[in-house]
């Protein structure tokens, strides 16, 4: 509701932070009780919470260990200083010669590093000079990633299992398979950068476990504090993690009591109120209603669970942006990337009857603006 009191369907749900819904109970009867408690005690010391989390998480996602941070983009920073180290004490690559691969339209934060791997104008241009060591291929090419691979100070190949920011682009089927058989192949980290398409949002607890593989490292956020408290880590095993010694690495409120609380109390209520199977029976019903939209307006439909995109043909009349200020007019959030795309995802505690609604006043929304 807005301060008028008008209703709104949510279907940025903060960028899948609030998967779990707007302020979900559990999670915050975990929040409240655990700030009246303890918030902070700093790295430099021991407290009941973080132990229990990392097991916990641990276990869950079956990695040797976590570890903690804020962000989103600090998870990322965090996986890439873990491949160089790695890189360095294992593989054997000379000092500062360690590269990193990323693909083109790839988006995981605004930091300088983040920005160094962007092929987004809008992302890099002002903020140079650039990290070195990172290098750009096609999204979905694994003969690029091959070639790209052969190099042997190659230590990362940094991936979104589907292209979030660039508008919901799902790779083709055994493209994951593929690129965990070229690192192992080459002796290359694969690095999953779940952080949006991860925890429920695609259907299953990961993207990746679409097509059964096991990236070296995983990195979540957003939804792991179901939208309450930025939350975010890092999952590996011991070979990768265990390369960063005490004093090398290190974060003022990564892992604190709070925010381990938060993503306990979050990760539960993922793994425990049926929104896995939700995201998917939702998706496929959302899906196959956008596919009865004009085609002369959606040009494609595409997307997995709730993590969903449609292309507006671009015309003189309109584009994407205003058939989202007029899908909010008419009682729905959305917003537009890519000045062409939307995007659709909805919260995972979608029920049918909300997931029928929605769907209406889209499709009234888009029927609109047939001349």
């Amino acid at each position: 509701w807005d301060v008028d009191g008008k209703k709104y369907f949510d279907f940025l749900a903060g960028y899948s932070a609030m998967n779990q819904g707007h302020c979900h109970p559990k999670i915050l009867s975990a929040a409240i009780d655990q700030a009246k408690r303890l918030t902070l005690t700093s790295r430099a010391f021991h407290n009941d919470i973080l132990g229990e989390y990392e097991e916990y998480m641990s276990k869950i996602f079956g990695y040797n260990k976590l570890l903690p941070m804020n962000t989103g983009v600090e998870a990322g920073e965090t996986a890439i200083k873990l491949a160089r180290k790695w890189a360095y004490k294992v593989k054997g690559v000379p000092e500062n010669k360690a590269k990193s691969i990323f693909c083109v339209d790839n988006f995981w934060g605004r930091t300088l590093s983040a920005c160094s791997s962007s092929s987004d104008p809008t992302c890099y241009e002002g903020f140079g000079p650039f990290m070195p060591g990172f290098e750009l291929i096609p999204y979905d090419d694994l003969a690029s990633l091959e070639k790209a691979l052969q190099d042997p100070n190659v230590c990362s190949f940094m991936v979104e299992p589907i292209q979030g920011e660039a508008g919901v682009v799902l790779p083709s089927d055994g493209y994951l398979k593929g690129v965990r058989e070229l690192c192992d192949k080459y002796n290359v980290l694969w690095i999953a950068d779940e952080v949006q398409s991860g925890l429920g949002r695609t259907g299953k607890r990961l993207a990746v476990d679409w097509e059964n593989v096991r990236p070296d490292m995983i990195t979540i956020g957003k939804a792991l504090s179901g939208g309450f408290f930025p939350v975010s880590a890092v999952l590996a095993d011991d070979e990768v993690m265990l390369g960063i010694q005490p004093g090398e690495h290190g974060s003022t409120f990564g892992g604190n009591p709070l925010a381990c609380r938060i993503a306990r109390a979050a990760m539960e209520v993922l793994e425990t109120e049926g929104l896995y199977e939700n995201s998917r029976v939702m998706g496929e019903t959302l899906r196959s209603e956008l596919r009865k939209l004009p085609s002369d307006i959606v040009t494609t439909v595409r997307g997995r669970g709730l993590f969903n995109g449609i292309v507006i043909k671009e015309t003189d009349e309109f584009d994407a942006w205003q058939v989202c200020l007029r899908l909010r007019d008419n009682g729905l959030l959305a917003k537009p990337t890519h000045g062409h795309i939307i995007r659709f995802t909805p919260p995972l505690t979608i029920t049918a009857p909300e997931m029928e609604e929605a769907v209406g006043i889209i499709s009234d929304t888009i029927r609109s603006f047939v001349k």
